[in-house]
Parts: structure tokens; C-alpha cells; sequence
């Protein structure tokens, strides 16, 4: 009897030993979940904030970052609309101005310029070498619509050479409109010459003088409504550092 009596204590106490290391063991509840950060970003910016959002997740274990690049105008009408965004990168003040006169951003900063350039295919069949090339009458032209920071921008362009233009295409955002000369559907296109760097050799920009009266400002802004408000003021910090400014310069930003 008292054998068997031991025997059951010294079982119990086993039993419960391996109940507490079970428990000791285990993994907190929800331990390890990924923190989510959304960027909305002008299509421009894809390859620079890319790198950037690679940056981010490896000094900020656990958090995943999430773009959305499109056109400024599009970006900015989603953001006022409700979607869920931390941070906000548009290609023109005009565009940021849409989101801060809502009241969803407040002091946006400019953290880099951009210009334009006549992106043609590398064999440039139509013989284009400065703007008033595009306006002949066989020569096939793709624009940004108007509306969107690469369409201000090409206007401005146009109109400080004094030259009309007639595209064959509006497309809403520059990424679409370099797509346009890519696929050589186009003899060519004004586009950002970022976009024509980060094209690897596929399309030829060619410089002219009115650029100077098309530059484009970027500003960034943390959004009053940002889901992860912590997060958004580090991404856009970085934005703005050195390391975020190394990046940038070498996709062809010019520092404001």
C-alpha cells in the first residue's frame, strides 16, 4: 500500500513538472506577428522606395512594408477617400495639397526634385532630338494626362518652348507612359528621367533646355490618420537621412 502510494505522489509530481515546462515553453500569445506599414507613393518612386522599404524591414524586425504606386492624383483622391494609408509621397505639391487640405497630413517636406526627359527607343526610329521634333505630323507621342504631376510637368515643358503637341495617348501615370516607348508603340514620350534610368538601357532620354521650367517638388508626409503612426514618422525619417538621400540620388533624384 505504501508503495503504491509513493508511486502516485512521485507520478503527480512528474505530471506537473512537465505542465509547467510545457507552459514555460510556449510561445506568448501573438508573439512574432508582423507589424504592417503602407506607404502610397507616386509612381516615379517605385524602384527608389522598393529599396528603401527593404531598408526598413531589416532594422525593423517583424514589420512588413506595403506600397501602393500609382499616379499622385489617383493616390491622393483614395487617401481623402478613406483608404488606409501611413505615409504619403506625392510627385507635386499640388497633389499632397489635396490630402493636407482634408486635413489628413500636416507639414509635408520636399525631399527630392525630378526632371523631364524625351525617352525615344534605343533606335529612335522617328529621329527625335529635341521637343520640336514632337510635333510633326508622323511622329507618335505619349503623354501623362494633365491632371497627374508628370502631365503638369510636360505642359509646363511644352509651354515654355511655345510648342503644341498632339499625343496619340494620355496615360495616368508615367510608368504606363514610358510602357508606351518600351513597347515601341510610341517614337516618343516625356517622362521623368528617373524613369528613364531605372528603364536599364531599354529607352534613350534625350535632355532639353525648357526642362529648367518643369521641375517636379516631392514631398512626404506621415498621415494624421496613419494606422501605425510610430512607423510612419521612422519611414519618412529615413526618407529624409542621408542613407534614404544615398538612395535616391542614385536613381536620379536631385536633393531638394
Amino acid at each position: 500500500m505504501l508503495g503504491r502510494l509513493f508511486l502516485a505522489a512521485a507520478l503527480a509530481s512528474v505530471l506537473s513538472l512537465a505542465a509547467c515546462g510545457s507552459s514555460s515553453d510556449a510561445p506568448a500569445s501573438g508573439s512574432g506577428a508582423a507589424t504592417s506599414l503602407t506607404v502610397f507613393a507616386a509612381a516615379s518612386l517605385t524602384e527608389s522606395f522598393t529599396e528603401l522599404g527593404r531598408q526598413f524591414e531589416s532594422t525593423h524586425s517583424g514589420t512588413k512594408v506595403t506600397f501602393n504606386f500609382g499616379s499622385s492624383a489617383t493616390l491622393a483622391q483614395q487617401i481623402t477617400q478613406g483608404a488606409p494609408a501611413d505615409v504619403f509621397a506625392a510627385a507635386s505639391p499640388a497633389t499632397m495639397k489635396t490630402v493636407t487640405d482634408a486635413g489628413l497630413a500636416s507639414s509635408p517636406t520636399v525631399f527630392v526634385k525630378n526632371t523631364l526627359q524625351i525617352a525615344v527607343p534605343k533606335d529612335n526610329p522617328a529621329k527625335v532630338e529635341s521637343l520640336t521634333d514632337l510635333t510633326g505630323p508622323r511622329v507618335k507621342v505619349a503623354l501623362c494626362a494633365e491632371q497627374v504631376p508628370c502631365g503638369a510637368a510636360a505642359a509646363k515643358a511644352l509651354d515654355a518652348a511655345g510648342l503644341k503637341v498632339t499625343p496619340v495617348t494620355l496615360e495616368q501615370d508615367v510608368k504606363a507612359t514610358l510602357t508606351k516607348v518600351r513597347l515601341g508603340e510610341v517614337d516618343a514620350a516625356l517622362v521623368y528621367r528617373t524613369d528613364v534610368i531605372a528603364s536599364g538601357g531599354e529607352v534613350t532620354g534625350i535632355d532639353f533646355p525648357e526642362v529648367r521650367q518643369a521641375v517636379n517638388d516631392y514631398p512626404i508626409a506621415a498621415l494624421t490618420t496613419a494606422p501605425a503612426p510610430d512607423l510612419a514618422k521612422r519611414f519618412v525619417d529615413l526618407v529624409l537621412s542621408r542613407q534614404g538621400g544615398d538612395v535616391l540620388t542614385k536613381a536620379g533624384f536631385q536633393a531638394p
